[in-house]
């Protein structure tokens, strides 16, 4: 499903004017696709998130644009990484990653999780239920996409959301319907919601962690009866990657000087081809299908292709 994505959190590009943010992004896209890239995730966000940029840099809404980029690509499958639960009614969402499918000719991936940014859904006014509640949420909206994807007319019946006789014309490219993709890490609640019924996760940490969730991740699908063979397990990280590695080095010293904290950059992926085939390669020991990276904001598309090259070349694509 998922071998190596890529995932573009910033559309802040210094010089480029608003109107010509598109081109650039699809250049981007278009640019992971032809290098190698098999999917391509944008954040569900309204505004740019703190760890990455200030509030006002420019954000566009999810699903509109990638069913922008899904015109202007071919190959590259298509989502968000990942929507929040609380931001669309579930039977919606479902009626909108069909229609990126469809545009797409097949194309489309539902990443989908609880949310956390408490304080955007507030500026929007979103309500905020507890924890307990955004996980019954997310597991409603699971069960009515996968229905909404599977059935001509569906009806389910959950704790907060329901459909009775939905009707989802037309079809899903896809046999089945749109993979759905949970992100998140959490060891008791999430991760068994992707044992019972995700086709993918997407998770977060570095060697150690990653290894850690996935054997919680193993004895929720025990639990479940399930083969953990059936997801496909992926992680998100930053890719900082040059010709050389003293270049590569010093790109991460700015990101030091951005501000970024120290933790994270502890997880980063940098280096040359050699050094960053080397890291990647202690992920797939860990037990990971595939990899998702973003990179620094700014990076040109020629970084983007050498990073797609080395990946694919080195470890393969998905089939």
């Amino acid at each position: 499903m998922i071998r190596f994505g890529l995932q573009l959190p910033s559309f802040t590009f210094p010089g480029l004017p608003d109107d010509r943010l598109f081109d650039r992004i699809t250049e981007i896209a278009s640019t992971a696709e032809d290098s190698g890239f098999d999917s391509f995730f944008v954040m569900d966000h309204f505004q740019q998130i703190a760890n990455i940029g200030p509030p006002e840099h420019p954000m566009f809404e999810a699903y509109t644009l990638l069913g922008a980029v899904a015109a202007r690509t071919s190959r590259i499958k298509l989502g968000t990484l990942v929507t929040g639960v609380t931001y669309r009614n579930p039977a919606l969402l479902a009626k909108i990653v069909t229609t990126l499918d469809v545009l797409s000719r097949g194309r489309a991936i539902l990443g989908i999780g609880a949310a956390w940014n408490e304080k955007e859904a507030g500026e929007y006014g979103y309500d905020w239920p507890s924890t307990r509640e955004r996980m019954e949420r997310l597991e409603d909206a699971i069960e009515i996409c996968r229905a909404m994807f599977t059935q001509e007319v569906a009806t389910f019946e959950g704790r907060h959301h329901r459909i009775r006789g939905a009707l989802n014309f037309p079809r899903p490219v896809q046999p089945g319907g749109p993979k759905i993709m949970v992100g998140g890490s959490g060891e008791q609640r999430t991760l068994r919601l992707v044992a019972q019924y995700a086709d993918a996760c997407n998770l977060f940490g570095d060697v150690d962690t990653i290894r850690h969730k996935l054997a919680v991740l193993q004895g929720h699908c025990r639990d479940v009866g399930r083969e953990p063979a059936e997801i496909t397990k992926t992680r998100l990280g930053t890719l900082i990657i040059a010709d050389s590695k003293d270049e590569a080095e010093a790109r991460l010293e700015e990101r030091r000087a951005a501000g970024v904290d120290p933790e994270r950059l502890r997880t980063y992926v940098v280096g040359d081809p050699d050094t960053v085939t080397h890291q990647v390669q202690a992920y797939f020991d860990a037990g990971l299908d595939g990899l998702i990276f973003n990179m620094p904001p700014g990076t040109p598309p020629e970084v983007v292709s050498l990073g797609g090259r080395t990946l694919t070349e080195r470890f393969g694509s998905v089939e």
